[in-house]
């Protein structure tokens, strides 16, 4: 059965003193306009579990989606958006920094890159602020169908030596338009949770 199948919304909280006591989470990151939404969406096979909107920088709360048996996936608020004002700004780099450096029920991240446009500043913040606890991170790069072939080749081959600067990072393609990728990101999240996920293979039929 697919890791995400009985996702479903749990909570959302503006506070991180309004986080759930109990549990382990895998939590999603990235650029607002980066297709965080649309990933958690494709990778759940549900096309409104994570509200997709066209003004970047919409999610301002952390939403919580539950997994069954204490295991949760988490959303975090978008960020990078300039329009979104100062204030907001200020308090989901907050909210964001002591949420991946202190959260202990976080046993790993997603971090949700454009694959077109990798490894933008605050992306490396998010990078240098949450590898030092020591937990996995894996970049999704995401909209890859939007690339050639050969493109997606010399973008993989350039995150690659990119992200290998940083310990227990990992990274892959994904296209939640094509669903590329998601047998990938589901055994490496899979693992995080301690499920031995194997994909169901389909027939040749299918």
């Amino acid at each position: 059965m697919p890791l995400f199948s009985q996702l479903s919304f749990h909570t959302t909280v503006n506070d991180l003193h309004m986080l759930p006591a109990d549990g382990v989470e895998v939590a999603f990151a990235g650029r607002s306009n980066a297709g965080k939404s649309s990933a958690i969406n494709t990778l759940a096979n549900h096309k409104r579990l994570a509200f997709v909107s066209k003004t970047p920088g919409r999610t301002q709360h952390i939403n919580y989606f539950g997994m069954g048996e204490g295991r949760f996936l988490v959303d975090l608020p978008g960020y990078g958006y300039a329009e979104v004002p100062a204030a907001v700004r200020a308090h989901w780099e907050y909210l964001l920094g002591e949420y991946l450096q202190t959260r202990p029920n976080l046993i790993g991240l997603v971090l949700i890159m454009d694959s077109r446009h990798p490894f933008k500043p605050l992306d490396v913040q998010m990078l240098n602020w949450f590898l030092p606890t020591g937990r996995p991170l894996h970049v999704l790069l995401t909209k890859a169908d939007k690339l050639t072939r050969q493109e997606q080749a010399k973008t993989l081959a350039s995150a690659r030596q990119e992200i290998g600067k940083w310990p227990n990072a990992s990274l892959q393609l994904f296209s939640s338009l094509k669903k590329q990728g998601l047998e990938e990101a589901e055994a490496t999240i899979g693992a995080w949770f301690g499920d031995a996920y194997a994909p169901v293979e389909e027939d040749e039929g299918t």
